[in-house]
């Protein structure tokens, strides 16, 4: 995390609990309510708040949402440019329905896919990129190493990505150069490693099991 994301994240981690003096409210209240508005354009900024969040014990994050409950309203971006990156990462799903209520904004099962990219190296090496709508101009970048008969090597993602920085045709990701493929082949390929994966009795990676709508249509059953 950069110097700039660590400073950034002083304003949250101060202002939610606010203070009773008048002299350092106002101050500590517009610097948290400024880093709020940046998570609208900033994704460097939406990561940081998306993993403060997540370290967070639950009264920690009932108190951040209570924050917000006062302080977005005053805000000149949508809502769910702030709530956004607090629903990546929300398991509870009190809170889950708490945050998609105030966002007026819910996370849907993954079913669209705005770029898919695909690459190969030797020894049958597969690399596969998704850059998946999140909200906003924000997406999330999933990246998959398998080989088709095998099954995956790994699977990583970064959660938020602004759409802008998310790779493209000619992006080499660990060496592999990657090129435009349409969602349909690269799901497919995608399916096989699956399929192959189960057969040798290896439990699938969580973050496919995330994307498991993608897959519906073409995996049987487990």
């Amino acid at each position: 995390m950069t110097d700039r994301s660590t400073k950034d994240m002083d304003g949250p981690s101060i202002a939610p609990c606010g203070t009773r003096d008048d002299r350092v409210e106002p101050r500590l209240r517009g610097a948290w309510q400024a880093w709020l508005s940046s998570l609208a354009t900033d994704a460097e900024a939406a990561t940081a708040a998306a993993h403060l969040y997540g370290e967070l014990p639950g009264e920690a994050r009932n108190a951040w949402l209570e924050a917000l409950v006062e302080d977005v309203p005053a805000l000149k971006v949508p809502p769910i440019a702030v709530y956004g990156p607090l629903l990546a990462v929300e398991d509870d799903a009190a809170r889950r329905d708490r945050i998609c209520l105030a966002a007026g904004f819910a996370l849907g099962p993954i079913t669209k896919v705005d770029c898919a990219l695909l690459g190969a190296a030797t020894g049958g090496i597969r690399l596969a990129a998704l850059v998946i709508p999140l909200y906003l101009d924000f997406v999330r970048l999933l990246v998959c190493r398998f080989v088709k008969n095998r099954g995956f090597d790994w699977v990583r993602q970064d959660p938020i990505v602004s759409a802008v920085d998310a790779p493209a045709a000619g992006s080499t990701i660990d060496g592999v150069d990657l090129y435009v493929s349409s969602t349909e082949a690269v799901v497919d390929e995608l399916a096989h490693a699956v399929l192959a994966h189960r057969r040798m009795g290896r439990a699938l990676p969580q973050l496919l099991c995330d994307c498991s709508d993608l897959f519906s249509a073409r995996l049987p059953s487990a």
